[in-house]
């Protein structure tokens, strides 16, 4: 049989991912399924398969590598069995080289163990912040409802004074394997244990407050730290702490989405604070100062002689901190000119002798017969 390397095509201080690319670029060209009825290409393929079995092991090719195909089961390495689930590592690895993932055919015989228990769900949480906590960040509670691990019996799920036993039906390795024969040779399948669900050990005497599950259903509260700058439908992620899984198993992670009230005077615009400052015909033409209340305390707002509506001030580095950067955003004013709906006899003559001294036409009629005349033109 050739060399290991040259079957890869590889030199002998190769790294393993230069061993895994040659060995899938080898396999992609061998595959039985691109050269069907080829039988030279099938047991080229075999061939390939063995070397990669035993170079991708560190220890088997260091053994590879002092004593030669002899260090490593014999000239003809390592067997069809064992390839197929008789040996370490196996087909699986192999076919995980290959396509990416496990092995069609389950894991390989006794030298994997059990999954162990399942990891526990992952929550979802929702959390109302006021529009000052999105803005400056804040540490607020969530309660939930959750699985938390059982202190009466340390979330193992046997009764006081026992613990698990080994499973009788797959001797505690959570899986139950099927061996067949095929022209390929022994072919392996695993599943889940039905007796101790794949987890590898029973409750002999299960625990009178979790029923032999290891936790409990009970309400929680957390503090969560809401950092400056988020927004309605940000999400924080909590990992850890969602709920704990069966008999020990690892713990979920916990999604709190925010939802941010709304404020009486500022809106957001991205990372910007908007808010409206309402003046007068007089006060925007003559000019006027604002005490304006903004989130970091009271500004003074000058509005000059002559500003004319949807002017915008801009207060720089008054707005939201930027959630994945430096400073702030702005504090945008914008003006906002109210004409009056309803004028005294006094307003309405200074505001006619106004017109007039600028040589402007204004209807001087109101009311009824104003409407009527107006009607008839």
């Amino acid at each position: 049989m050739a060399e290991y390397y040259e079957l890869l095509g590889v030199s002998r201080d190769a790294t393993p991912d230069q061993l895994k690319k040659a060995y899938r670029q080898k396999a992609r060209e061998l595959h039985p399924d691109a050269n069907p009825g080829d039988a030279a290409a099938e047991e080229q393929f075999k061939k390939v398969a063995q070397a990669y079995e035993v170079l991708s092991d560190a220890e088997q090719r260091a053994r590879y590598d002092r004593f030669g195909a002899q260090g490593v089961g014999g000239a003809g390495g390592a067997n069809m069995g064992d390839m197929f689930g008789g040996g370490t590592g196996g087909i699986g690895d192999i076919f995980e080289a290959f396509f990416g993932g496990g092995s069609p055919f389950g894991q390989g015989g006794g030298a994997r163990g059990p999954a162990g228990p399942p990891r526990g769900q992952d929550l979802e949480v929702v959390a109302d912040l006021a529009f000052e906590q999105a803005v400056f960040g804040a540490t607020v509670p969530v309660t939930l409802r959750t699985a938390l691990k059982c202190d009466d019996c340390h979330g193992s799920g046997a009764g006081e004074g026992t613990k698990p036993v080994t499973c009788s039906e797959c001797n505690g390795r959570g899986q139950v394997q099927r061996v067949r024969q095929s022209m390929l040779g022994q072919m392996v399948t695993s599943s889940a244990c039905s007796k101790c669900g794949g987890l590898g050990q029973v409750i002999v005497t299960p625990c009178s407050t979790c029923k032999g599950d290891g936790r409990v259903v009970t309400e929680k509260t957390y503090q969560v730290d809401v950092p400056a700058g988020v927004d309605t439908g940000s999400t924080l992620r909590l990992t850890g702490r969602g709920a704990v899984g069966p008999r020990g198993g690892g713990t979920g992670d916990l999604y709190v989405h925010l939802r941010v009230a709304a404020h009486d005077r500022y809106r957001r615009e991205h990372d910007d604070l908007v808010t409206d400052l309402p003046v007068s015909i007089a006060q925007a033409s003559l000019g006027t100062r604002f005490t304006l209340p903004t989130l970091d305390g009271d500004e003074e707002i000058v509005v000059p002689a002559g500003t004319q509506p949807g002017r915008e001030f801009v207060l720089r580095q008054r707005g939201v901190p930027r959630l994945q950067g430096r400073g702030r955003g702005d504090l945008k004013v914008r003006v906002q000119v109210q004409v009056p709906t309803k004028l005294t006899e006094f307003e309405t003559e200074l505001l006619k002798k106004l017109a007039e001294a600028r040589g402007e036409e204004v209807q001087t009629e109101h009311g009824l017969f104003a409407r009527i005349k107006s009607a008839f033109q």
